[in-house]
């Protein structure tokens, strides 16, 4: 059974017992989270499709972690001016474990 689910402005495919990565979410490590924005369900016969969303679908999940992405290099450059830029940047991630999907 599978589901995509709109977590923070991102929407994803999310499967039970599978790990994610998503933005950084305002809850404490090992705390339990749900998500009510749940678009599509499906258990392999059956699709359910919402509009937008499914009333009464739910998908909880288990916040593992919070860490940091691998860094971005972003990097400006126009030549025979001599303009260079170089940045970096690292997303602040949640890694979460869906625990059930209900609906």
């Amino acid at each position: 059974m599978f589901a995509i689910v709109e977590i923070l402005g991102q929407q994803m495919k999310v499967e039970a017992d599978k790990e994610y990565f998503v933005h950084r979410l305002d809850s404490e490590e090992g705390s339990k989270v749900s998500f009510d924005n749940v678009l599509l369900t499906s258990d392999g016969s059956n699709t359910t499709v919402g509009a937008p969303n499914l009333s009464g679908a739910k998908v909880s999940a288990t916040v593992l972690e919070h860490l940091k992405g691998d860094k971005v290099i972003v990097f400006k450059k126009k030549r025979r001016k001599g303009y260079k830029v170089k940045n970096g940047h690292r997303q602040y991630l949640s890694k979460i474990k869906i625990d059930s999907i209900a609906g």
